[in-house]
């Protein structure tokens, strides 16, 4: 039998997903908490690994074994992860392998003050910044693009093309704007990577032309700064090539 989490986290106090000898992470929890549970060790596999400080709302993972009670879990789990759901799976499912699409939400308080309430959940944007000049970008981003310009120089990914389903930034409140993405799938630091050049361009520094002219292959160095990881959240799961997000029109 497979066994399918539905899960959430404040990546804050982690040292991301994957399991790490010297840091705290969401992967060691929810296994400790899942062998206490079960009587037995578990090994947890992840629809999409995230980074220190990345959060998320519907991350997904299995395992060999029948489910476990979800307030038995979190009644193990510390207050910054939360189990949604614990149910069988059909046979030979893997929550890795079978997902055809991920989406993810970055967060950004686009105003001079800083919020109480935003702290560590979205990125502090005090400067100028043109909605229309984002939503330009992210519109050009749909389709079959090669995302080199937008993830590390030093990395082990072999193929550098990205299949975007939907990409689109939406005004949250008054305050906050969310930039939203869904792809087959996404290298280290792409997102945040997005976010950072995508901001030159509605700050004026940065024309969408030469945004666009990133997505032909160019080099790291050609693209903006890493945007800081609390701002970005794994929003969802898409398996059987059912898309996550629902396009705004």
């Amino acid at each position: 039998m497979i066994s399918r989490l539905l899960v959430e986290y404040d990546g804050t106090e982690f040292g991301g997903w994957a399991r790490q000898y010297d840091r705290r992470t969401v992967q060691a929890e929810l296994e400790r908490a899942l062998a206490v549970v079960l009587g037995r060790d578990v090994a947890l596999t992840v629809a999409g690994r995230t980074d220190a400080g990345v959060h998320a709302w519907g991350q997904v993972a299995s395992y060999a074994g029948e489910p476990a009670r979800v307030a038995s879990l979190n009644a193990l789990l510390p207050h910054d992860i939360s189990v949604l759901g614990c149910d069988a799976a059909e046979p030979g499912f893997d929550a890795r392998r079978d997902a055809t699409s991920r989406a993810y939400c970055y967060r950004l308080l686009a105003r001079r003050a800083r919020s109480a309430h935003e702290r560590g959940r979205a990125l502090h944007w005090p400067r100028e910044v043109e909605q229309s000049a984002l939503e330009a970008c992210a519109r050009a981003l749909q389709g079959t693009n090669d995302f080199t310009a937008f993830t590390p120089t030093e990395t082990d990914h072999v193929r550098f093309e990205r299949d975007v389903l939907a990409a689109f930034w939406r005004r949250r409140s008054a305050d906050v704007l969310e930039f939203w993405i869904e792809a087959d799938s996404f290298m280290r630091h792409m997102n945040r990577v997005l976010v950072g050049t995508m901001l030159e361009v509605a700050g004026g520094r940065r024309s969408l032309e030469e945004f666009v002219a990133l997505l032909g292959g160019r080099p790291r160095a050609h693209a903006g700064q890493t945007a800081p990881a609390h701002g970005l959240y794994l929003a969802g799961v898409g398996y059987r090539s059912q898309p996550v997000l629902d396009v705004p029109h």
